[in-house]
């Protein structure tokens, strides 16, 4: 078993003052006009920002084993797949006519 990795508290301070940025920047993201799929994409963006930031520090999985590492890897593939798949089906819904009409 590998020993515990100490955090120190300056650590923790500088990513929550990140997150509060990063939290910052949604809110004047959702107030601007950047054109149609932008606002979206940026405020994708910065969300995925700030889970990764939780993840890797708060969960200590930047401190964490190969096998730890490896899990939260397959978990964001497997959610990856999952998206994949439902987009593919409401992308594609309109393709085919309606039955009858």
């Amino acid at each position: 078993m590998s020993e515990h990795h100490i955090v120190t508290p300056k650590t923790y301070i500088t990513i929550i003052a990140f997150l509060f940025a990063l939290t910052a920047a949604t809110v004047w993201v959702a107030f601007q006009h950047f054109g149609d799929p932008w606002n979206d994409v940026i405020a994708i963006g910065i969300a995925l920002t700030k889970a990764t930031l939780v993840v890797l520090f708060f969960m200590h999985v930047k401190w964490s084993e190969r096998t730890t590492k490896l899990a939260v890897i397959l978990a964001v593939l497997f959610l990856v797949v999952l998206l994949l798949i439902t987009m593919s089906d409401f992308l594609t819904r309109g393709w085919l006519g309606v039955p009858g009409s």
